[in-house]
């Protein structure tokens, strides 16, 4: 039976990046990860291969509260979802760790503040290569440091419409991005500014995911070991129920155990809460780490809203996720609406395949002609619209009858997203001439677009003080549990209203750097 000083489950950026914080201590490291190796292939940059046949996403199916089967728009692959993100790599607000009273509730204060996570954001910064600007965001810490690479630059259509919010009184700042781009010596990096990088495994591994800026760099440690194609099925504890002793695998040639002194979980917001509910013992009838009825609740996802402006001529921007708004993240002065809104931020680039699959679930990609659609996407001007979604302990993952994810979901009160959508198509006024809010932040699965129906997933293993009301602690040590850490999103409190990739890495890093100097003090 394999032994290893550390094991961790999942690959991806919470993951790679706590065992990129230990691998420097020598100590035997193992990362289970269920799927494979992303080929490298044209395959890569096929909008239609990889938005209307979906080939990198998960067949397997979930049920929503209805107990309706569904596919989530997860993908299993080393390195996890990040080699399909965006590569939008923003800070969480100082304000997002605190208390903060919204229209429809509260959104609680995490164990740890913005100063806790202050170091380990710069490091997370440099290790992703995020290109920024400090300064002009309005929401900006005045005492960060200045982004280690530069912003990236502005198309000419993207120039045009970062002047005409300017002329509204917003302030429009570069969306941080992990790409690996100079534009001053493009020569210098492999980025090309493709349209092919949200939703698509960059072909090039310019995008900044974890495969390259942690699973690549921990190939020159030899007591780091990637297994891929192993999924992980049960956790088993020891007699008294405080350690775990086994971890069980599916892998190419059967079953398979492996044991560790510390376990580390990072799975993803939805799978890491399964897997403890699976793992059931006298102990823990209630499944792992669950004396407090937590794990499963809460879980969280942005709501969000697609608005799409069509330009009756051509939008010149082949590249145009380079530009955010935050001026309403904490609310709207003008409109005497003081409770936070969220943001802004520029969608990337779809061609008409693109667009085709991303409206798959709702209109079959045989009923939109090419042609429409490509005339359609060279016009279009695309912003998500990003609100935070509150906590709710109804909000759950369970396991359905066949054992396979349940995820109920119930929305919660839209208005500050619906006055920050009003916000946008109203400021849009004077810039484009049609605009069509393609779809509404809701549970719905055939109305929800595929790219974020279950992205930004998060709080299904909340961080906390109190065992009664949390999971895990600060540290992101179970309560119930001596060796068990989790550090992927599901420890997160709050789901604020940024994409929460940086998140998740400054806070592996964190607990990764905690266990190691407890392995090595």
């Amino acid at each position: 039976m394999p032994h290893y000083d550390i094991l961790i489950i999942g690959s991806g950026a919470g993951g790679a990046s706590f065992a990129q914080a230990l691998a420097a201590t020598g100590k035997s490291i193992l990362i289970l990860e269920r799927g494979e190796h992303i080929p490298i292939g044209r395959e890569n940059w096929d909008p239609k291969r990889v938005f209307v046949d979906r080939i990198y996403r998960t067949d397997e199916q979930w049920t929503d509260k209805d107990d309706k089967t569904f596919t989530p728009n997860t993908h299993y692959w080393v390195g996890g979802n990040t080699s399909f993100y965006g590569a939008a790599l923003m800070r969480f607000k100082s304000l997002d760790f605190e208390r903060m009273e919204h229209f429809d509730g509260i959104s609680p204060a995490w164990p740890v503040t913005y100063e806790d996570m202050r170091p380990w954001y710069e490091v997370a910064e440099r290790i992703w290569e995020v290109h920024g600007e400090r300064g002009i965001d309005p929401t900006d810490d005045p005492n960060d440091p200045p982004y280690p690479f530069p912003a990236l630059a502005h198309d000419p259509g993207m120039l045009r419409l970062k002047e005409h919010f300017e002329d509204l009184g917003w302030t429009p700042s570069p969306l941080p991005l992990g790409i690996r781009r100079d534009d001053e010596n493009p020569r210098d990096g492999k980025c090309v500014r493709c349209k092919t990088c949200g939703g698509f495994p960059c072909r090039l591994l310019a995008k900044v995911d974890a495969r390259t800026a942690a699973l690549k760099p921990l190939e020159a440690f030899p007591n780091v070991t990637l297994l891929p194609g192993h999924k992980v099925l049960e956790l088993k504890t020891d007699a008294r129920g405080k350690k775990i002793t086994d971890v069980v695998a599916s892998g190419p040639v059967g079953e398979v155990t492996f044991t560790a002194d510390y376990v580390a979980l990072a799975a993803g917001a939805a799978n890491s809460a399964a897997l403890l509910l699976k793992s059931v013992s006298p102990k823990h009838p209630n499944g792992l780490a669950n004396s407090s009825d937590q794990v499963g609740r809460n879980y969280m996802y942005h709501s969000t809203s697609a608005v799409v402006s069509v330009a009756l001529s051509r939008f010149d921007s082949s590249f145009p996720k380079t530009l955010c708004v935050n001026d309403f993240y904490y609310g709207d002065s003008q409109e005497q609406f003081p409770y936070p809104m969220g943001q802004i931020q520029m969608l990337e680039y779809m061609s008409g395949q693109t667009l085709e699959g991303q409206l798959a679930d709702v209109v079959s990609p045989n009923l939109i002609p090419d042609s429409f659609s490509d005339a359609l996407a060279e016009r279009m001007v695309s912003f998500l619209v990003m609100s935070e979604d509150l906590p709710r302990p109804y909000n759950r993952v369970t396991l359905n009858e066949n054992g396979g994810i349940k995820l109920s979901y119930t929305e919660g009160d839209l208005t500050a997203h619906k006055k920050l959508v009003e916000k946008l198509e109203t400021g849009l006024q004077g810039f484009t001439r049609e605009r069509s809010s393609l779809f509404e932040a809701n549970f719905t699965i055939d109305q929800e677009l595929p790219l974020y129906g279950t992205a930004h997933q998060c709080g299904t293993l909340r961080m906390g003080d109190d065992p009664t009301s949390s999971v895990v602690d600060k540290w992101c040590k179970a309560h119930d549990l001596d060796n068990l850490y989790v550090v992927d999103a599901s420890v997160f409190v709050s789901s604020a209203a940024v994409n929460p990739t940086l998140t998740i890495v400054a806070n592996a890093l964190r607990v990764g750097d905690h266990l190691a100097r407890q392995l090595t003090g």
